[in-house]
């Protein structure tokens, strides 16, 4: 869901409009340099990706045994780890639209009747983990559905409004407040989420809202998991500092994605980047995993991303950055290999259609390069680089084990001069997307207007 200001403080309902992602938090606020650094995070994950998994748009059935026909295609686009939207019955009362909000959760331990049986997803995956590939579930923490379980159950674990009523969550009118004050409620959720690690096997969650939720609750909530798998990745919905403090081996990148929103729209120079990375350094733990994108389910229906955003051949070098930066996992959204290009409704059924794959290749071809090379790995050094003018031209290598891979992106709708000075990066370097050895010379050469340039060395 997407974050609203201001933040509410822990047990106090905040109403508010639905706006842009923000770092505004007071846990945030409060740290001002680099922190220890993070304990290790899955060994899996650093090479790793994830393709996100809107499972009532992605096939006119609309299913969990209809997705799992694109399984072979994934895998052999070089899709790693797939995470699903919110698997929950979605509750009746104040739904919206004809099907509701995947974030307005019924009851935490059931499937979603929509999707199929928890036959059908433990089968699921079963055959996942058979190629291979991992599984991460998305979460909701924050609130739960209008009339879920808990509410007739466990009356206590909601925050009360003014009447004394379960209080609505911000302004999304179909669910209400969890209260973490509540001991009992923090217990409960730990078990329903051990419940899906135990019971399913799935290799890690997305924290839907994670902002919102005390780090008090996630320092006991994720080693209890882990105790259950060790290799269990949890993925943040936030960017607070707080966040991979309490355990989280990912973030959400929001200032460095709303940087890359107003580059592409021409209101701000590639250095942009630079100072959003150099914020990051004060701010977060060493270590810390950030999740890039272009678009996802937030930024699909609402925000234009793809065909609006990053529109046209705007997309592809922001493509390329979120795939090849440091401390970086990619993520890909439901239809963005086809592409699909246009916003899907949240709440009702609105199936995309599949059948040109017309950026498949160019996916696989940097899902591939980042799975075999170590040097595009989470925690691969990052140097940038200039060969151009700095306000339009972003480069920058990336090294380890004795791998190394230069990326040159054009952020403008100029033709751009480039020139690599350095002679360490000079040579025949194989690029990426000409699938051939390339002289690379101190002679200056043209790149296109959101253009891009990936070479490989040493292969």
């Amino acid at each position: 869901m997407k974050k609203i200001l201001p933040p509410a403080l822990l047990g106090t309902l905040l109403l508010a409009q639905a706006c842009e992602p923000a770092t505004t938090t007071q846990e945030a606020a409060t740290t001002t340099a680099q922190s220890a650094p993070q304990p290790p995070h899955p060994a899996w994950i650093q090479q790793g990706n994830i393709y996100e998994v809107n499972v009532r748009q992605y096939t006119p059935e609309g299913t969990l045994n209809a997705f799992a026909k694109h399984l072979d295609r994934l895998q052999k686009m070089g899709v790693q780890t797939l995470w699903f939207m919110p698997l929950n019955p979605i509750s009746q009362r104040d739904r919206k639209g004809s099907l509701g909000s995947y974030y307005a959760v019924q009851d935490y331990t059931k499937l979603n009747p929509e999707f199929g049986t928890m036959a059908d997803w433990q089968r699921l995956v079963q055959d996942i983990h058979g190629r291979g590939m991992k599984v991460l579930i998305d979460w909701v923490p924050n609130h739960t559905g209008a009339d879920a379980r808990w509410l007739t159950q466990h009356p206590g674990f909601f925050v009360k409004d003014k009447k004394g009523q379960p209080a609505v969550a911000f302004d999304w009118a179909d669910t209400r407040q969890l209260d973490y004050k509540n001991q009992e409620m923090q217990d409960s959720m730990i078990a329903a989420m051990r419940y899906w690690v135990d019971k399913t096997g799935i290799d890690g969650f997305r924290c839907d809202v994670a902002w919102n939720v005390p780090g008090s609750f996630w320092k006991r909530a994720i080693p209890a998991l882990e105790k259950e798998s060790k290799d269990l990745f949890m993925l943040a919905e936030g960017d607070s500092a707080y966040l991979p403090k309490s355990g989280f081996d990912a973030v959400y990148p929001w200032h460095m994605f709303h940087a890359m929103e107003k580059i592409a729209a021409g209101k701000r120079p590639a250095t942009s980047l630079d100072s959003v990375r150099m914020g990051w350094q004060g701010l977060y733990p060493k270590g810390t995993i950030e999740l890039y994108f272009t678009s996802n389910h937030d930024e699909n229906s609402w925000n234009k991303a793809d065909y609006g955003t990053f529109a046209g051949v705007k997309h592809a070098p922001f493509a390329v950055f979120t795939q090849t930066m440091a401390d970086a996992v990619p993520l890909i959204y439901s239809g963005q290999e086809e592409p699909v290009l246009r916003p899907l409704k949240f709440f009702d059924r609105d199936p995309m259609r599949f059948g040109k794959y017309e950026r498949a290749k160019f996916y696989s071809t940097l899902l591939d390069l980042r799975k075999r090379n170590p040097a595009l790995a989470a925690d691969a050094s990052f140097r940038k680089v200039s060969v151009g003018d700095d306000r339009a031209v972003y480069a920058y290598v990336r090294e380890k084990a004795g791998h190394k891979v230069l990326v040159i992106l054009n952020l403008s709708n100029k033709e751009q001069t480039i020139t690599v000075k350095e002679p360490g990066l000079q040579g025949t370097p194989h690029n990426l997307f000409m699938y051939t050895k390339e002289p690379l010379t101190d002679k200056p050469w043209q790149v296109e207007p959101w253009g891009y340039v990936v070479y490989e060395y040493g292969r």
